[in-house]
């Protein structure tokens, strides 16, 4: 894909400098683009305008909006690489492996499954002369607020079930990362009926509008616990419904025995994946001592032979910190556990030979459970590897936070990996992975990690209204 196709998206999508506000490359710091600087006035119009549109799309047939569903991600296949340039260039994840092509690929999939996924109303009751059916009708307007790191994809998750449904919605990306959400939602909109899908690209005061919105069904985010507790705060007046994936400092755990060449690849991308910016990448990693060393240097050896670099540059697998306050907590984080005694294996340290955002790939060890870096979620390319004896103090340590999005178990042996899962308190709990999503399998936390759920069935329901008929 030349740089001119890249540009006709961006121009559609951009304005002009005078009345927008530049975004950076990750990387370079280069600008990229402009977007526009919408406004509380903007989102309430937008509001306004996908109410009305709502009631025209709900009445289209599930499989009518499948189809248009279906038309929509075809254009995104056709224009992948171009949202994939601008999602590597904005966000900073490279290209290949499961990076900004993956994204990219992603948010068709994931329309897909969601255009497809069947939704039958359920038989509750059945007797002589009487039967009651649970069935599942649109919300209305659903406000869609998202975060940084997967800004296309997760969008996508917020919006293809929401549409699907026959709610319209009106979509507010992150600050940070506007220009992948508004280019997607373009492609879409190539197709869908008008205002059916909106973007409003402002600021903290526009997610704080949606927040509070009288007009909205339902609200979606994804990103900071902190965050997530203050929509509910300005949602309570409207009772919106709420669908909240939040933070997670996920924890992992491998057992005795276990054949560490088998999992070093599957534990380094659980960790590490677009630059350990994923709420759901392995945060702390609980290894038994009999495994500890090895562990520690076959995580630190995959750390010094993966090539990091620009988004852009197709040798990259890593990539830069998407923000400079991102880059500032990693930073204050590691040398905190310095301070406090840990070993710094690989890493370490800022990479300014690559841009000014870039941090080396970091393993950190005998670091103790009260270290920042174990207590607060890192959100970068650092993972502490702690030691235990005993699997029960294991367990606990694992489950003693606030947050329960994802956990994992690593062994060699899948039936006590299985007792051990049944014990961690989180969302989902992966063996022999972690952070592997499946657009059918629903996906949510516990705890300070948020509540609903996303994907399959139980994603459709938990954007639309139960209605049940007793007849």
């Amino acid at each position: 894909m030349t740089q001119t196709h890249t540009a006709t998206l961006l121009a559609e999508i951009t304005v002009d400098e005078a009345v927008g506000r530049a975004i950076p490359d990750a990387a370079s710091g280069e600008t990229i683009g402009y977007a526009p600087m919408h406004t509380a006035a903007d989102l309430a119009r937008a509001v306004s305008a996908a109410r009305a549109a709502q009631p025209a799309w709900a009445a289209l047939t599930h499989a009518e909006r499948s189809a248009i569903l279906h038309r929509a991600a075809d254009e995104i296949d056709a224009h992948a690489e171009e949202l994939a340039q601008i999602i590597a260039r904005e966000q900073g994840k490279p290209l290949n492996g499961p990076g900004a092509r993956f994204e990219a690929a992603g948010c068709a999939v994931w329309i897909r499954q969601a255009a497809d996924t069947v939704l039958e109303p359920e038989v509750l009751f059945e007797a002589e002369g009487t039967r009651s059916e649970l069935h599942y009708a649109p919300l209305g307007v659903v406000g869609a607020i998202g975060p940084w790191n997967w800004p296309a994809l997760i969008a996508i998750w917020q919006i293809a079930p929401s549409l699907r449904m026959g709610n319209t919605v009106v979509a507010k990306p992150s600050e940070y990362t506007p220009l992948s959400v508004l280019a997607v939602a373009a492609l879409m909109n190539r197709h869908l009926p008008e205002d059916v899908l909106t973007v409003v690209a402002g600021g903290r005061d526009v997610g704080e509008a949606i927040a509070s919105h009288p007009d909205l069904d339902k609200i979606m985010f994804t990103g900071s616990t902190a965050t997530g507790r203050r929509i509910i705060e300005g949602s309570a007046h409207n009772l919106a419904r709420l669908t909240l994936e939040l933070g997670g400092n996920d924890a992992g755990i491998v057992l005795p025995g276990t054949d560490v060449a088998a999992i070093a690849q599957g534990l380094f991308w659980g960790i590490f994946i677009n630059t350990g910016q994923t709420c759901a990448a392995l945060k702390r990693l609980y290894v038994h001592d009999s495994l500890y060393e090895d562990v520690v240097s076959a995580l630190a050896e995959l750390a010094e032979a993966t090539p990091m670099g620009p988004g852009t540059d197709e040798g990259s697998a890593l990539g830069p910190l998407s923000t400079p306050q991102q880059f500032a907590i990693v930073a204050r984080l590691v040398d905190d556990a310095r301070e406090r005694g840990a070993r710094i294996v690989t890493g370490g340290s800022a990479a300014p030979d690559l841009g000014a955002h870039f941090y080396r790939t970091t393993v950190v060890a005998d670091i103790d459970d009260d270290a920042a870096l174990v207590r607060e979620e890192q959100f970068g390319p650092v993972i502490p590897v702690l030691r235990y004896t005993d699997l029960d103090d294991a367990i606990a340590r694992a489950n003693a936070t606030d947050q329960g999005l994802g956990a994992s178990v690593w062994s060699s042996d899948v039936d006590d990996a299985l007792a051990v899962a049944e014990r961690l308190q989180a969302g989902t709990v992966w063996i022999n992975q972690h952070g592997t999503l499946n657009p059918l399998v629903p996906f949510g936390g516990v705890k300070g990690s948020g509540y609903g759920m996303e994907f399959g069935k139980e994603g459709l329901k938990a954007v639309a209204a139960p209605k049940v008929i007793t007849r």
